[in-house]
């Protein structure tokens, strides 16, 4: 999936980023064992140079270390409890629900923004620790 989505949707959707930004932007895979295949780290490989984390990338990342994916705190739970409301009838209907989630949740005011904001928190308090376990200085 994240091969095809790189080969394809990627692509298109950082043509809209301007040159000067794509150049300095990285990417994060989650662990899934499919973002690990030789085809999605040759594709990252040459699309990202040493600009990507994951396993067996450049910059190795911790397994079942979510510190720093702020997608799985929110996103990715959301948008299940959403397309999975009601069972599934078919795979056109899955995919039909998957865009009208995405859709809801853009709609959320102020969402994106929250979670930039988020993730800045996270890092300076990644920093702070030293690259260490840093989820208990975000309870305060």
């Amino acid at each position: 999936m994240l091969y095809h989505f790189s080969g394809t949707g990627f692509a298109r959707t950082a043509e809209n980023v301007p040159v000067a930004i794509r150049k300095r932007m990285w990417f994060q895979p989650d662990g899934a064992p499919a973002h690990f295949s030789i085809d999605v780290r040759n594709y990252l490989n040459a699309n990202f140079g040493a600009r990507w984390i994951g396993r067996g990338g450049p910059v190795p990342w911790p397994p079942r270390s979510p510190d720093l994916s702020r997608l799985n705190y929110f996103l990715w739970e959301h948008l299940k409890s959403l397309v999975y409301a009601n069972p599934v009838d078919s795979e056109e209907d899955l995919v039909a629900r998957i865009s009208i989630a995405a859709a809801r949740v853009r709609e959320i005011p102020g969402i994106f923004e929250s979670e930039r904001q988020s993730l800045h928190r996270c890092c300076q308090a990644l920093i702070t620790v030293g690259g260490r376990n840093f989820e208990q200085l975000l309870q305060t």
